[in-house]
């Protein structure tokens, strides 16, 4: 069995949770890349943790990246690692994994398990066909900070939630139905808006065998190729990291520098090998795709536009189209013809809404024309900051300041998702998100990796 562990490319974890006596609505925090320009979440955050041990304690949000507070922050974090251990804030508990299941406001339940992933088998490279792979473009400038916070650390909290394609429903969801017979590890509301979650135990070696099993047949090759109708040219996509591409790719990174010291012995074992992450199924029914809007900090409209149609030439035609409100922006782009040709960019300047309208564009989707041309800009101008939102609301309100351009992008279809990358490889970064910001994965559960 552990050749078939070897051979899908996950594990059996063996995590530390906080003790009963913690209060765990005070424990768990949302995922470190949420609410990255509003820091009045975070604050709000640390007002309902106040001093208990919390997760809070050993994350750094986003919102604090490249601030002068970073260093001292990530040294802090260090140090309340260690402590949370040796004080017995956190226990260790036996080897097992852990199925989930997750109530958020847009959800009744999202289902899914927590499992160890072997990084020897994920690449996030472009064109790689590893058996664990990115959906989106890994923006490699953003591992820095993220590797120089796992370097150093002795523990790992996971937000990074991965997908398998399993319509039928034969990994996860069977497992719901035992549940009374698993312990419950936790069962409690998360702070927020974040809705409630449960855990429970899976320790029994029948039903850890029934879901490896399970997994073995998605990874069947001779199903694959039938699936989505391809050759031997395309390695088999079992895993795809749906969240959290950066951190696993951070992992990666971490563990690519810790092996050149290792024996080849403690290369098959060593922890930081391995990175604890929530497989979710793309089929259930609480994944809901929803777009990662974009707002652009510091150029004014007209200026962006001239510098869109210089960046693509006379390759693209670049048409602005104004409105009179919001609502005139969403009937003339309802009345626009849906033209592979052509791709129609809804935005907020301030008080103006208005439609940047692309014909020919170079990329299939969107998102890949607008962030084609983003991806230049920042270099070009760097005053120019861009932030990637969730939720429409915070667009209207960061791109109807003055001097911020705001833009609305569409959801993809999520059972697109798997044929896309098998067929066309990763998506433009950041073209979808799996749900809203308050429904993201919350850390919980903590692994050693020293």
């Amino acid at each position: 069995m552990y050749s078939l562990y070897e051979k899908l490319g996950i594990r059996i974890p063996t995590v530390l949770m906080p003790g009963k006596e913690n209060n765990m609505e005070k424990w768990a925090v949302v995922a470190c890349d949420q609410y990255s320009s509003q820091p009045e979440y975070w604050q709000k955050a640390d007002q309902i943790v106040g001093e208990s041990p919390s997760t809070l304690k050993l994350i750094l949000p986003e919102v604090y990246l490249g601030k002068a507070e970073e260093s001292n922050k990530i040294n802090e974090i260090n140090k309340n690692m260690i402590e949370y251990v040796e004080n017995g804030v956190l226990e260790e508990q036996n080897p097992g994994f852990i199925l989930i299941d997750r109530k958020t406001s847009h959800a009744e339940s999202r289902k899914g398990l927590i499992v160890l992933m072997d990084l020897e088998k994920y690449n996030y490279n472009e064109g790689s066909q590893s058996q664990i792979r990115a959906t989106e473009r890994t923006d490699v400038n953003r591992l820095p900070p993220r590797i120089k916070i796992r370097q150093n650390a002795s523990l790992e909290l996971p937000h990074i939630m991965v997908l398998i394609d399993d319509p039928d429903k034969t990994v996860i969801e069977p497992l719901f139905d035992m549940k009374d017979k698993l312990t419950c590890l936790y069962d409690f509301e998360l702070m927020l808006s974040g809705g409630h979650i449960k855990g429970y135990k899976i320790e029994n070696k029948e039903i850890t065998d029934n879901i490896l099993s399970a997994i073995e047949k998605l990874a069947d090759p001779e199903d694959f190729k039938k699936r989505y109708g391809v050759g031997d040219e395309k390695g088999v996509l079992l895993f795809a990291v749906g969240d959290g591409n950066h951190s696993l790719a951070s992992a990666k990174a971490h563990w690519e520098n810790v092996k050149k010291s290792c024996t080849e012995e403690e290369k098959e074992s060593h922890p930081a090998r391995f990175a604890l992450v929530e497989l979710v199924n793309v089929h259930d029914e609480g994944i809901k795709f929803e777009p990662i809007h974009r707002v652009v900090f510091n150029i004014g409209l007209d200026d962006f536009v001239g510098k869109m149609q210089n960046f693509y030439g006379e390759s693209a035609k670049i048409e602005l189209i104004k409105c009179s409100s919001k609502h005139d922006m969403k009937v003339k782009l309802d009345s626009m013809p849906k033209d592979k040709g052509v791709h129609n960019l809804p935005l907020i300047a301030g008080t103006c809404f208005a439609i940047i309208k692309v014909e020919c564009p170079k990329c299939n989707l969107e998102v890949g024309t607008l962030q084609l041309f983003l991806d230049q800009l920042i270099v070009d101008d760097k005053n120019v900051e861009i932030d990637y939102i969730h939720g429409e609301e915070v667009v209207d309100s960061l791109g109807g300041k003055s001097g911020n351009i705001g833009f609305y992008l569409p959801v993809m279809d999520k059972n697109d998702l798997y044929k896309t990358v098998v067929l066309d490889g990763v998506l433009p970064k950041k073209t979808f998100s799996m749900g809203e910001a308050e429904e993201k994965r919350f850390y919980l559960e903590c692994r050693k990796i020293v």
